[in-house]
């Protein structure tokens, strides 16, 4: 069965964006092989200063401002996966 060309159908890339290495590096690959438009979530779970810096290094990438997502998780994070871990008596 033949592979399709898929570059040239990507339009738009969400990605779960940390501003680390790795996802830098992904980020610039999707840029650079499908011309495609990134659009970076990151989810606020408690990590304070770490979240303004990684805003700034998706700009400096390319990213349009209004394409760079970061969301509050951090309730939500505490009461649907914490809490129950504590429950569960996880260690």
């Amino acid at each position: 069965m033949p592979v399709k060309d898929t570059r040239s159908k990507v339009n738009k890339v969400v990605l779960a964006y940390s501003g680390g290495l790795d996802t830098s590096v992904i980020l610039k690959w999707l840029q650079e092989t499908y011309q495609a438009e990134v659009i970076t979530f990151t989810a606020d779970l408690g990590q304070g200063e770490e979240l303004e810096p990684a805003r700034r290094k998706a700009e400096l990438l390319g990213v349009k401002k209004d394409n760079i997502f970061i969301e509050d998780l951090r309730e939500e994070f505490i009461r649907d996966y914490v809490f129950p871990m504590f429950r569960a008596n996880a260690l």
